[in-house]
């Protein structure tokens, strides 16, 4: 029994960590190159207190929270940059996107706390 629980254990830890295929994690200024390119759409998934608080153009503003009812507002043949505070919460958002059938997605590393 102990065996099966660790096993458990284990599997959920590979599943959080190892990253999803068509997820890719970029830098800040990775993410600052694609400003200019108009077939990326960014994503802020923090709440509209952390977005109004502190945000950067031109992210919009969608909570994690709410992304899977405001996923049809986005173009699943553009790429699309998410961003939260520290990343996990984006991280979260991509996987929840990829399994909603977009193709092209990015992670920003260290959210906003790595911005500035």
């Amino acid at each position: 029994m102990e065996w099966i629980i660790l096993l458990v254990i284990a599997a959920f830890a590979v599943n959080r960590f190892i990253p999803t295929k068509g997820i890719t994690n970029i830098t800040v200024q990775e993410t600052k190159n694609k400003f200019n390119d108009k077939n990326v759409q960014f994503i802020d998934v923090r709440t509209p207190n952390e977005f109004k608080a502190n945000h950067c153009p031109p992210f919009k503003n969608i909570p994690v929270s709410n992304l899977i009812n405001k996923v049809n507002q986005l173009d699943k043949e553009k790429e699309i940059v998410v961003i939260c505070q520290s990343g996990m919460r984006s991280a979260r958002a991509a996987k929840l996107l990829k399994k909603q059938g977009f193709e092209k997605i990015y992670n920003v590393k260290g959210g906003m706390g790595a911005w500035y």
